[in-house]
């Protein structure tokens, strides 16, 4: 067995740069920014007003002062002329100011007779006017690699950007195998279950930016196998789910590799997931996982995950992780990276006291994984350990 930081280095080294592709930007949420992108223009691109008001002279802004309106500026239509001596501009938020003022007096601040206006004797002292370029230059750059988010397509928008550059999302093609398994929906026989890991799976890679592949599920035969594999061509990634053990019904390594296979490795001092495999298939990345819910999520969360994040652009980086306090004692860890269901409580982190790879429904309670290392002494509350967010 291998520990899972070199597991996980064999893992980065399957990853390959998705291709970039240029996408409208009403369709860019979510995808991740690929290369930087410049401004196109000033942002406000003139001298815009702040409030509803007059525009003037800033010299002319005094107690009493009368001015006349000669105008009107509103947005999307300026003034045209030019602001002079004892002169005002009636003026509207985000309108253009004239040229010739240099200040708005907001319109609670005056008296307004006609054309003509009165300021009162207590004047606002801001200028209320918003610099060309105050938000952003032509040129200002929104740089890549980044995960768009709603406040950065509008940021594109104001930028003028109608085509975003960004990568292609990586195709994961999930093949769950066994003859037990069935789909939601379906009757099970006696002696069957319904297949969980793959949906689990498939709104991971989607939350990731991949673009996730259910295939049919694959019987437990060598010739199942091969049309499943055949079904996932053209995919960044294969993802078996099961099979990739050494019992006589594990036969996802064996055709993988009558197929062509390359593997990395197989078994990692993990604990859930050790019966872990990756490789690469005819030019696609491979990870076999576990088959038991919790070990093939956890490995989810510990492999693919980063793996997408590599191929998205983002680094070859493991999973994010925090520390907290413990809630409770935990005794020594054994001879593997132990990654324990847990939640995050106002005490502290506290471990599940059921870590059984199979209940979904531990999985479901928890917000975090908490990692031991191999060997890890006993440990009392109130100590710190890093943990995995979920």
């Amino acid at each position: 067995m291998i520990t899972v930081d070199e597991a996980l280095a064999r893992v980065f080294e399957l990853s390959r740069p998705m291709p970039v592709e240029r996408v409208p930007l009403a369709e860019a949420s979510g995808r991740m920014l690929a290369e930087t992108v410049s401004a196109k223009r000033d942002q406000p691109p003139f001298a815009g007003s702040a409030m509803d008001g007059y525009a003037m002279r800033d010299t002319e802004v005094k107690p009493g002062a009368q001015l006349r309106v000669i105008g009107e500026s509103a947005a999307g239509k300026r003034f045209d002329g030019q602001v002079g001596k004892g002169q005002a501009v009636r003026i509207f938020t985000g309108a253009p100011v004239p040229d010739g003022a240099d200040r708005v007096v907001i319109q609670e601040d005056t008296i307004r007779d006609a054309d003509r206006i009165t300021l009162l004797a207590k004047l606002d002292a801001g200028t209320h006017i918003r610099a060309a370029g105050a938000d952003f230059r032509a040129g200002s750059e929104l740089t890549a690699p980044r995960r768009l988010r709603p406040p950065d397509l509008a940021l594109l928008a104001a930028m003028n950007i109608a085509e975003v550059p960004v990568a292609r999302r990586p195709v994961v093609a999930l093949i769950a195998t066994g003859d037990e398994l069935v789909m939601p929906g379906e009757i099970p026989g006696p002696d069957q279950i319904i297949a969980s890991n793959s949906f689990g799976l498939k709104a991971m890679v989607e939350d990731a930016g991949g673009h996730a592949r259910m295939l049919p599920i694959a019987r437990d035969n060598a010739a199942g196998l091969r049309t499943a594999f055949e079904l996932a061509h053209g995919a960044d990634l294969i993802v078996t789910i099961g099979g990739a053990s050494v019992g006589d019904h594990d036969l996802v390594a064996p055709v993988a590799e009558e197929l062509g296979m390359k593997r990395s490795f197989y078994k990692i001092a993990m604990r859930p997931g050790k019966p872990l495999m990756a490789g690469n298939l005819r030019g696609a990345a491979m990870l076999g996982l576990p088959g038991n819910p919790v070990s093939s999520i956890v490995c989810g969360h510990v492999f693919m995950l980063p793996l997408l994040r590599a191929m998205l652009g983002l680094g070859k980086h493991a999973a994010p992780r925090k520390r907290a306090a413990l809630a409770i004692d935990l005794g020594k860890n054994g001879p593997r990276e132990h990654y324990m269901r847990a939640r995050l409580t106002d005490g502290g982190i506290a471990p599940s006291e059921r870590q059984d790879s199979a209940l979904l429904s531990i999985l479901n309670e928890a917000d975090a994984l908490l990692v031991r290392p191999v060997g890890d002494p006993p440990r009392r509350a109130g100590e710190l350990l890093d943990y995995i967010p979920i």
